[in-house]
């Protein structure tokens, strides 16, 4: 690594490209430069933000075409149609993903001579998880593609096709459920989980699990995708390679209600399932009234805040489904061998992003 060392954050005001912001800005020797639409919040000053639409090819050709000095890139960005679920399995979603990635690379490469890594970020459907829950366990990274279409495989593929004349190297990272800072952004739980606490807590109700039954799952910290990135970025032994990415336990919803109860100041109450992206979208006015009354910070209106988590969060609790449900659990045995040994508790990493919020006036005080 040299003083010169630059890292090109694309995706970066979502919950990971935050996260991975906040980590290489804090490294000796790397600048840092995040592309999003909407600058990041709560990352260090020294970030440079640019906006572009990574649709237009022609504004990413302008941009990326003249950074000449950038040597590392982490791809976070990802395009989701409404509805957010039924888009996994349109094609015109999958087209759209493939060519903002190209949009990036492409001029990129032309114009940064010096680009030694380029790290996407893939996710528990590569397994075909969204379609057939019974997929065997753990699942792991040498497995053959599961036979479904996915731009996961159509972005992979551009990587691999051009990596053998470029000089640079790739890693895909496969993160499970992410747990982070992010505003607005249609994967990440915890804005969707606070504001249907809120909504309770201050009609004086206990904090009753919304989903289905039971499942065996797992979870990562925002903050540990950072460090795996930052990994990744100069590890020989994450080039060309794909790797599952977990906080190292297992968790239950139902088991860890409590804990998440007990952070937001709560008792837990009986189950109540209810799809949260048909409940909740009516009551924006009571959640607008809690941001003024409580004098937060948080947005007032759930797109801003929330993005699409609540339909995230009904597909995360397994809500509408009969039991009993299959676990759902990926190997990380690969990249731990390679090198990488990054690890949170869960419960603890739940306790950690709902005071987080809390102290950043995105959440009530317990």
């Amino acid at each position: 690594m040299s003083a010169r060392d630059k890292v090109l954050v694309v995706g970066a005001s979502g919950v990971v490209g935050q996260a991975v912001l906040r980590h290489f800005a804090g490294l000796d020797g790397w600048s840092a430069v995040a592309v999003s639409r909407r600058p990041p919040v709560n990352v260090p000053a020294s970030v440079v933000h640019v906006a572009v639409d990574l649709t237009d090819r022609a504004a990413c050709e302008a941009l990326f075409g003249t950074m000449r000095d950038v040597t590392h890139v982490v791809y976070a960005a990802v395009y989701e149609k409404p509805g957010l679920v039924g888009g996994w399995v349109d094609p015109e979603q999958m087209q759209i993903n493939l060519d903002m990635l190209r949009n990036v690379v492409e001029p990129l490469e032309r114009a940064a001579r010096g680009l030694r890594h380029v790290t996407i970020l893939q996710g528990g459907k590569a397994y075909g998880i969204h379609l057939d829950p019974h997929i065997k366990v753990p699942a792991r990274e040498r497995w053959p593609r599961h036979p479904h279409d996915n731009f996961y495989w159509l972005q992979e593929d551009f990587l691999r096709e051009r990596q053998p004349l470029s000089g640079w190297h790739w890693t895909v990272l496969r993160p499970r459920l992410v747990f982070g800072d992010g505003l607005g952004s249609n994967m990440n739980p915890l804005p969707a989980l606070g504001v249907y606490a809120a909504l309770r807590r201050e009609r004086g109700l206990p904090l009753a699990f919304p989903g289905g039954p039971p499942r065996v799952y797992q979870a990562i910290d925002a903050d540990l995708i950072g460090e795996a990135c930052a990994w990744a970025a100069t590890s020989p032994a994450a080039r060309n390679e794909i790797f599952n990415l977990a906080n190292g336990d297992e968790f239950v919803w139902h088991n860890v209600w409590p804990v998440i109860a007990e952070a937001l100041g709560m008792e837990v109450g009986e189950a109540e399932p209810q799809r949260l992206a048909d409940t909740l979208p009516p009551r924006e006015p009571e959640w607008a009234a809690i941001v003024q009354r409580h004098g937060l910070s948080a947005p007032a209106d759930f797109k801003s805040f929330v993005g699409q988590g609540f339909a995230y969060a009904d597909f995360q609790f397994a809500t509408g489904q009969t039991g009993p449900l299959p676990p759902s659990l990926v190997s990380t045995i690969k990249i731990r061998q390679a090198g990488f040994h990054g690890c949170i508790d869960t419960e603890d990493m739940l306790r950690k992003w709902f005071r987080r919020y809390q102290e950043l006036g995105w959440l009530p005080r317990p």
